[in-house]
């Protein structure tokens, strides 16, 4: 016996059921279901070993900057800064666990996926129903299933009321509940969402009664397939981990080089082979970005605090700033962009087409003709109509805590909702008609019927598949009158249901009769000559605030595209009312999708708008052609079938209220209000994050390149060294600890979301910010190195030299935080104290500057000596020259003169 056959789908049951050896009324015997358990195993998904907690920690060394930070250490230790060897040590170990922290979780998809399987089922065994464990189940078990039923396995339905049904959005995307047949299906290559005689695990029945004979068990299942998938889809860095490596390399190869000059340049004019050596090491110490990773990660986690507030809990650090140079957004339609609520939105009956307003299952919205309100109690037509809708309907509308919710089929929870709307209920009026008979539905007659007494009389409330109702129909309710029904009532029928069809919308016929007790023996008489009553059209309705959202994104350069199981019509639908079909789109179907090669694909993808009826394989197909053509793809999604591309895309993005188990642990981010605006929101975060980034890296270099100069400019002309070793290190920590971390806290920019998303492959300094640094990194040293120079020719001591040097060194710097909040705005535009941080920052530092020449005691250590008044005058004027030159070049700038 075989674990997955071949297209179940195509063959007849009792063919199957004789392959596999199985009597279809009896079951398997007991001694042949454990042999087949031990051969095939339990009907689990198999969890991947992660790895231990232990290799998990240690991992997050495994990074070219914290090798460095490392080295930089040692070096210190070496040259007994304990103080720089401390800082050092701390950030590196602070940094590991943070990240350690939040990544401890994120390899739990498999677990979900098991939880997920139902924990028990019910099979025939030797010629009865017995519960057993659903992990038990093996292939060729026969299994009953009714509503409420999680389906245990794969498996071929072999029987089913004509109302059986099941939903499956949680797999395929089908919004609404799929009804199923035991009839074989002709063609073998047909899309998961359309295999009508099989039921899958994970999936669950909401209507009817079957049986279904297993055909695949654990890993071998569509659910296990996704599992499979999941094991595949291995973790790639994120653009902010390949940018940081790619700039912390080329940062160091540059420091080495010009460390090393320093050196080779000293020693050969003279300097002691110790001197240069301990001023190179120092040096060397001072310009590796030892904070950069500590300012990284602590902009990163305040940014996931900001972005909890605005509902997006973020799973891993980097993913704020991944999210925020996304190109495109691909979304699930069913959940994330719907409300996944059926929703009423018109009612033809008397030959008046009424629409309905108000949006989910609460019962309040207005009815509305020609745009003008109306008294729905006021229209007996459109009253009757409703009534059939909900006198033939076997779900339950409820209030709970607020929140309406459907026990039933959805379909027949919005029939509900719209009856409220017009003060029906189905619990007041089942009180004075009671059911008498059902005559479920079934995938010929394409109807479904409740008889129900009423006044003494016996009444039939019909609804279906309006052609197939109306060949039913010999009657019409118009203005309150019944009368017989002509050709020209059925045309004007046809065109109000073409319609709403046009508008993807889902129409229902209701219809109704009085029938004698002698008619009531089957479909075929009660469902005949019927009054019709109307039409009722609905939708699963776009979320009202997702239409704002994808026009942001559009403001800010990024693609958003449709990925969903549902029918093509229906997506194209919704993608043209929110905005993501446009004029030059194109839709296609997973069967499209199947006859493209990954090349074709990807050449095609700028142009697809809309996916529909795709499969997990599809999706995960699609992000990586956007991938291969360079972009930084998210992929947001709710059900099981999204998982496989929310785990590949750059960054996935799963939904809190609706997603399942399994998505949410494979992805980085989890909305927790299923509001695709949300996710705009954290776009902006994201960027403002980005943004901070840069700000920090740009100060780090451009001050690192101004002390970097000095030590250079100063041993190639052969004067006394400016700075000694300790001295250079104090800027260092003075400079590079309280400014650079206010600078990563910085407010955000109001016009980010006014700009096209970073190219992917963008460094974090380009051209123009190299030049921009190495210019303000040489009015730091000529500030920096002159007054040195300046001392020295006017008498001053060497040490009273020094001391200049360095309290203009360490100004300059603090007034430069200043300066790199904005390379285009003024500060005075920005406004000074709106980076309070920064401030403290800026009178903390300068404080400790201060101290380190004033202090007794502290002063020697640093070889330093006290100040006058003139002196710190002198100090402050230089120290603001970098301040004043980039308000200049922003001024100019402003007025169309740029220059750097």
């Amino acid at each position: 016996m075989t674990n997955d056959p071949t297209a179940p789908w195509t063959k007849a049951a009792e063919d199957l059921a004789a392959d596999l050896g199985v009597d279809l009324e009896s079951g398997l015997p007991s001694a042949n279901a454990s042999a087949l358990l031990v051969s095939h195993g339990l009907n689990e998904l198999v969890e991947e070993k992660g790895p231990s907690l232990l290799v998990q920690f240690l991992g997050q060394f495994n990074n070219f900057m914290v090798w460095v930070l490392i080295g930089a250490g040692i070096i210190a230790g070496i040259l007994q800064e304990w103080v720089d060897t401390v800082a050092i040590t701390g950030i590196v170990i602070l940094n590991a666990l943070m990240g350690f922290i939040q990544e401890h979780r994120a390899e739990k998809a498999l677990a979900a996926l098991r939880r997920m399987s139902s924990p028990v089922a019910k099979v025939r065994r030797g010629g009865t129903t017995v519960q057993i464990p659903a992990a038990q189940v093996v292939p060729g078990d026969v299994v009953e299933l009714e509503a409420g039923d999680a389906v245990p396995a794969d498996a071929r339905i072999t029987w089913a009321t004509g109302g059986f049904a099941v939903q499956e959005a949680s797999l395929t995307g089908e919004s609404q509940p799929v009804f199923k047949t035991a009839a074989t299906l002709e063609r073998a290559k047909v899309p998961l969402a359309e295999r009508r005689n099989m039921v899958f695990m994970g999936t669950s029945a909401v209507a009817g009664k079957a049986r279904a004979m297993v055909m695949a068990t654990g890993m071998h299942t569509e659910l296990g397939k996704i599992a499979g998938m999941l094991h595949a889809s291995g973790h790639e860095p994120t653009p902010l981990q390949r940018r940081l490596t790619r700039f912390g390399k080329i940062l160091v190869y540059v420091c080495l080089a010009l460390v090393s000059l320093v050196f080779l340049v000293g020693w050969l004019h003279g300097r002691s082979l110790l001197e240069s050596f301990l001023t190179a090491v120092s040096l060397a110490v001072a310009v590796i970005p030892e904070g950069l990773p500590a300012v990284v990660t602590i902009a990163l986690a305040l940014g996931v605090h900001r972005m909890a507030a605005r509902n997006a809990l973020v799973r891993k650090l980097p993913s704020v700033e991944t999210l925020g140079c996304a190109t495109v957004i691909c979304s699930d339609k069913t959940g994330t962009l719907t409300r996944n609520e059926m929703t009423v939105r018109a009612v033809y009956a008397g030959h008046h087409l009424n629409d309905v307003s108000g949006i989910g299952y609460a019962p309040e919205g207005r009815f509305l003709r020609d745009g003008a309100p109306f008294d729905a109690a006021e229209d007996a037509d459109l009253l009757q109509t409703l009534l059939c809708g909900t006198l033939c309907n076997g779900a339950t509308l409820e209030s709970k805590g607020g929140t309406w919710r459907v026990i039933g089929d959805p379909t027949e929870g919005a029939l509900l909702t719209v009856a409220g709307k017009a003060g029906l209920s189905k619990k007041a009026l089942e009180e004075i008609h009671d059911l008498a008979e059902e005559i479920p539905f079934d995938s010929q007659r394409k109807r479904m019927t409740m008889l129900r007494r009423f006044d003494g009389d016996l009444v039939a409330y019909v609804k279906g598949a309006p052609d197939l109702l109306l060949d039913r129909c010999a009657r019409i309710l118009e203005n309150g009158t019944v009368r017989p029904m002509d050709d020209h009532d059925r045309t004007r029928i046809l065109e109000a249901n073409g319609t709403m069809t046009r508008r993807a919308m889902r129409v229902l016929g209701a219809a109704y009769r009085t029938v004698e007790e002698q008619e009531t023996v089957g479909a075929e008489i009660v469902e005949r000559d019927l009054i019709f009553a109307g039409l009722l059209a609905m939708i699963d309705p776009p979320r009202q605030e997702v239409k704002d959202a994808v026009d942001l994104c559009k403001e800010a350069g990024i693609r958003t595209v449709m990925i969903t199981g549902d029918h093509q019509n229906t997506a194209v639908a919704v993608a043209t009312e929110l905005g993501f079909f446009e004029t030059g789109s194109e839709a296609v179907t997973g069967e499209g999708l199947e006859s493209m090669t990954d090349e074709q694909l990807t050449g095609s993808v700028k142009r697809i708008a809309v996916y529909a009826r795709v499969s997990p394989e599809h999706k995960l197909r699609i992000v990586k052609a956007w991938k291969r053509l360079g972009e930084i793809v998210a992929m947001t999604g709710d059900g099981v079938n999204d998982a496989p591309a929310v785990k590949e895309a750059d960054i996935g993005v799963a939904m809190g209220i609706t997603g399942t188990d399994v998505t949410k642990e494979v992805s980085d981010m989890v909305i927790t209000d299923d509001n695709f605006a949300s996710i705009v929101s954290a776009v902006e975060e994201g960027r403002g994050i980005y943004d901070n980034i840069r700000k920090f890296i740009h100060y780090l270099l451009s001050c690192n390149c101004g002390e970097m100069l000095v030590m250079l400019v100063s041993t190639f002309a052969g004067t006394p060294v400016p700075l000694l070793p300790i001295q250079i290190l104090w800027v260092n920590l003075v400079t590079d600890g309280l400014p650079a971390l206010a600078l990563g806290v910085d407010p955000m920019d109001p016009h980010v979301m006014r700009r096209p998303p970073r190219p992917p492959k963008e460094p974090l300094i380009n051209r123009r910010t190299l030049a921009l640094i190495l210019f303000q990194g040489t009015v730091i040293c000529l500030c920096s190195l002159g007054v040195f120079l300046f001392v020295l020719k006017g008498g001053g001591s060497i040490r009273e030299a020094r001391t200049m040097a360095l309290a203009v060194l360490a100004g300059t710097q603090l007034f430069h935080s200043l300066n790199c909040r904005s390379q285009t705005e003024s500060l005075f535009t920005l406004g000074i104290f709106t980076n309070r941080s920064l401030v403290f920052a800026f009178l903390g530092s300068f404080v400790l500057q201060f101290a380190v020449i004033t202090l007794p005691g502290v002063r020697d250590v640093f070889k330093t000596q006290p100040l006058t008044m003139t002196q710190w005058g002198l100090v402050v004027a230089l120290s603001s020259l970098p301040l004043w030159a980039g308000e200049v070049r922003k001024l100019l700038q402003r007025r169309g003169k740029e220059t750097v």
